[in-house]
């Protein structure tokens, strides 16, 4: 998509004028991807990426398949993730789930809460509990 210059007739146009411009200009592209974010879910990034690349690029019915048979923690929240941006795509903005796909999965490292684990001697270690943050971004295959 090519978005409107800042330079109309040798001159600089203001960022005001520009924004309004590139915003116009976006309204009249059609909308064909449709995103999903849970945040401060409590597993690590390391274990979310094992569900989440299992289903990057599939079809919508054919990544809630793997997800839906897969034993591991993270693809059930992945699942719960998917159905959202689906519902997302279709009331929003009108696309039938059929053609879609997912498009986009990142797993993010979030804050960690940290907690003493008693050990010998009266000394303590840190444990970590991790959390991470997951976007998922389905698109239309109709789209260009």
């Amino acid at each position: 998509m090519a978005l409107v210059s800042r330079v109309q007739d040798g001159k600089r146009v203001k960022k005001s004028v520009y924004h309004r411009l590139r915003k116009e200009q976006e309204a009249t592209q059609p909308k064909v991807q449709a995103s999903a974010t849970a945040k401060f879910l409590r597993m690590s990034a390391t274990k979310a990426r094992a569900a989440a690349n299992g289903v990057r690029g599939k079809d919508v019915g054919q990544a809630l398949q793997t997800l839906m048979f897969s034993p591991k923690k993270s693809s059930r929240f992945i699942y719960k993730l998917l159905m959202s941006a689906i519902a997302n795509a279709e009331n929003n903005l009108g696309l039938k789930s059929d053609n879609l796909y997912v498009s986009e999965i990142m797993v993010n490292e979030g804050p960690r809460m940290k907690r003493l684990w008693a050990r010998s001697r009266g000394s303590g270690d840190i444990q970590q509990k991790r959390m991470c943050h997951v976007t998922l971004t389905v698109k239309d295959k109709n789209a260009k």
